[in-house]
């Protein structure tokens, strides 16, 4: 084999010198563009269908050439005056009106209200002789305002006696003795004060019951009034669980006067609600704890079973010092056979007239008392927060009669 010369050799490691340099500087200038990956840098790879793949490294994009818009300025805005914040109106707690201002109230709405009793009463004055015919129509008036068949027959009885008999005949003097008839059939003797006698450290305590629709949650919220007009500290017990607005509604009635209210959820034991309420009562120190009730139809006896329940867990912590029972004045001998049934279940102490507006009904109050041996012991006549008073024999039948 023949020798390479030492010159070619010489060659030969003078070009792969300089293709190693070239290829150095090359890499090293790419490195610095960023076009390949620092020195020593691990390959990237990502998972596609469950394969690893080496990527590319990324390329470069060069940046092309675009017109830059520069933004106006904005005009710069009037200078307004700084308004100073506006803090919310705190609600003040309304004062309630005194009992005596709204008996005075009540017997003007009565007097103004064209009543059955004080049309009967014009229509038997200005008749030209009082034959039978003029006092079957007055006694069928009378039934006809709930005043009842008996006491119907009392009142016809005594009046034929001093108009006809007696010769009474002046329309002043015959006016007065219907009033005082009229007084006796109410019965001004019945105590009609609410029983609110309580030991030291326990509340005294009210239940309110009735039908659905008679206004009991109205009635607690305006008694509650009442009793904080009359300088009572009072805790509402919302134990109306099955109404789902009547909770609520108890609250509105409540803050507005500055009273807190006990409630539970909707479908909650409404017995554990009262009982709650006396127990938070006892704690504050309340005079008055006013329980809320479902209105329960007085067919249901499981209903009025369950009422019943919730007077005897109430009293044990306190004992229950009233038991009002509300009554719709509109409906009649209907309201006679509810308050008969709710007085053999839960032992009603007082009876509350609704509605009782004057307008045809008025007799309403007789009945009932007789019918259960308890007094009426408030009316309301009327929507306003203060349309319930306490009731006033004399009062009431001076309204009836429009005096």
């Amino acid at each position: 084999m023949e020798w390479i010369p030492w010159t070619v050799i010489i060659g030969l490691l003078l070009v792969v010198g300089v293709a190693y340099l070239s290829i150095v500087v090359y890499t090293r200038r790419a490195r610095a563009r960023g076009e390949l990956p620092p020195k020593g840098a691990p390959a990237v790879e990502e998972a596609v269908s469950g394969e690893l793949v080496e990527t590319a490294p990324p390329v470069e994009v060069e940046a092309v050439d675009a017109e830059v818009v520069t933004p106006q300025t904005a005009a710069p805005l009037e200078e307004t005056a700084l308004v100073e914040p506006v803090e919310p109106a705190v609600s003040e707690i309304e004062q309630p009106e005194k009992a005596a201002s709204r008996l005075a109230r009540l017997r003007r709405k009565l007097a103004s209200s064209n009543n059955a009793l004080a049309r009967a009463l014009a229509d038997l004055l200005s008749s030209g002789r009082l034959d039978d015919e003029t006092w079957d129509d007055f006694e069928t008036t009378l039934i006809t305002s709930d005043l009842g068949v008996g006491p119907t027959g009392e009142l016809v009885a005594a009046l034929r006696q001093q108009l006809r008999i007696d010769g009474v005949s002046d329309p002043v003097e015959a006016k007065a003795l219907l009033r005082s008839e009229l007084i006796k059939l109410v019965n001004p003797d019945l105590d009609r004060s609410l029983d609110l006698e309580h030991a030291d450290g326990q509340p005294a305590v009210v239940l309110v019951v009735g039908v659905n629709g008679t206004g009991k949650t109205t009635t607690v919220g305006k008694l509650g009034r009442m009793l904080v007009a009359e300088d009572k500290t009072v805790l509402f017990g919302a134990a109306d669980t099955f109404r789902a607005a009547a909770a609520e509604q108890l609250t509105t009635w409540g803050e507005r006067v500055g009273v807190e209210t006990v409630r539970s959820d909707e479908g909650a034991d409404p017995a554990s609600v009262a009982f709650n309420a006396v127990e938070e009562g006892i704690k504050q120190g309340v005079d008055v704890v006013l329980v809320d009730t479902a209105g329960r139809l007085h067919t249901k006896v499981g209903l009025m079973d369950e009422l019943g329940k919730v007077k005897r867990v109430i009293e044990k912590k306190a004992p229950v010092n009233e038991v009002l029972l509300v009554l719709d004045a509109t409906t009649g001998q209907n309201g006679l056979t509810q308050a008969r049934i709710f007085a053999e279940v839960v032992n009603v102490t007082g009876i509350v007239l609704t509605k009782l507006d004057g307008s045809a009904k008025g007799g309403i109050v007789v009945q009932v008392q007789r019918e259960l041996g308890v007094p009426v012991k408030f009316i309301g006549l009327g929507e306003g927060a203060d349309d319930l008073a306490p009731f006033d024999a004399q009062q009431f039948v001076d309204g009836l009669l429009g005096n």
